[in-house]
């Protein structure tokens, strides 16, 4: 592959081929600059500007704190720091659900004032409008069904969705509305794995998964989960790619140690 085809900035529509040709698309979420920089450099697909910042960047226990200016403020500074993936902004909770004015006002902030490339928001059959609202505004939109994080009080549980045969059948349904009103791709979060391939069958759009099994046509990853910096986070479906919780203390551990024995800076390291 040249160098050209590499930087060529990947678009909804390079998504839509990759199904397509089944070639399997990657996803992981990024909040800052640096890490969005990374991650784009990897050669990741898509890039998740997910509420989970709310979690993992700011410490809350569910991703309902985080604002709709929070979400921008994260997103403009992924957007500087990516040169190829397409950049997907989550609607926070609140800025969408109750009213398709607001869901298109709160997803025009989002594009006009960060630069990303698409919006995701949570849900089916209940946010119809808002979603109808958006796509009709020529912004395009991610779906997100199955375990939807910002209905964690609906549901009272992270435990995976969809096992029960109604609830499975919504949610085939649901994701067969989400291609009908022009969402470009839908995450299925937490799902078994056989409904999974069942729904990403059905539909022409792409399926991103995560614990969602392998026959989704992508798959998604928190990285901060997927680099190991989150200790106490293990659920079934992360794999980690690296230790790096242990590797950052243990170099926080050894610079202390070394200011202390006034082993740093040495000659060398000064002026």
């Amino acid at each position: 592959m040249s160098v050209h085809n590499e930087l060529k900035r990947i678009t909804t529509e390079t998504l839509r081929k990759m199904k397509f040709d089944s070639e399997k698309i990657s996803m992981l979420t990024a909040y800052d600059f640096t890490t969005a920089k990374m991650v784009d450099a990897g050669g990741v697909d898509a890039i998740l500007v997910g509420d989970s910042a709310s979690n993992v960047m700011a410490g809350h226990e569910t991703t309902l704190p985080i604002t709709l200016d929070q979400m921008i403020y994260h997103a403009q500074c992924v957007v500087r720091g990516v040169e190829r993936a397409l950049v997907i902004v989550d609607l926070p909770f609140g800025s969408y659900q109750s009213d398709p004015q607001k869901a298109l006002d709160s997803a025009v902030r989002i594009m006009k004032e960060s630069g990303a490339h698409a919006i995701k928001l949570e849900g089916g059959e209940e946010i119809r409008d808002s979603i109808l609202r958006i796509v009709n505004a020529g912004i395009p939109v991610m779906g997100h069904l199955g375990l939807t994080p910002q209905s964690i009080y609906q549901f009272g549980t992270y435990k995976v969705r969809a096992k029960e045969e109604a609830e499975a059948e919504k949610l085939i349904a649901d994701a067969r509305l989400l291609e009908e009103l022009g969402c470009f791709a839908v995450v299925l979060e937490k799902i078994p794995a056989a409904l999974a391939k069942q729904v990403t069958e059905s539909i022409d759009i792409p399926t991103i998964g995560i614990g969602a099994g392998p026959d989704c046509d992508g798959q998604v990853l928190v990285f901060h989960d997927m680099v190991g910096m989150n200790k106490g986070f293990s659920p079934k479906f992360l794999r980690r790619y690296l230790e790096l919780y242990d590797e950052i203390t243990g170099a926080v551990a050894q610079y202390v140690n070394d200011v202390r024995a006034a082993d740093f800076p040495n000659q060398k390291e000064s002026y």
